[in-house]
């Protein structure tokens, strides 16, 4: 039960990270959720592929760990 929250907090910042990043390349000056953060377009889209670089291996990592425990039961 614990890894399908970690999974599913994986996938959501998986999505939020690339939506944000390609609206970011589409529309520079669209920072969506990042507008507040300081440092312009190249701050923004570098958090946003952080969050959907972070988010993928964080799901990655959570689905492998699941099913490592339910063979082990």
């Amino acid at each position: 039960m614990k890894y399908d929250i970690f999974q599913g907090l994986g996938v959501v910042l998986l999505v939020l990270g690339a939506q944000g990043a390609i609206r970011q390349l589409i529309d520079h000056d669209n920072a969506g959720l990042l507008s507040w953060l300081p440092g312009g377009f190249a701050a923004s889209i570098t958090v946003y592929v952080l969050a959907a670089a972070t988010g993928a291996v964080v799901a990655s990592w959570a689905r492998g760990a699941a099913k490592a425990v339910s063979r082990r039961s």
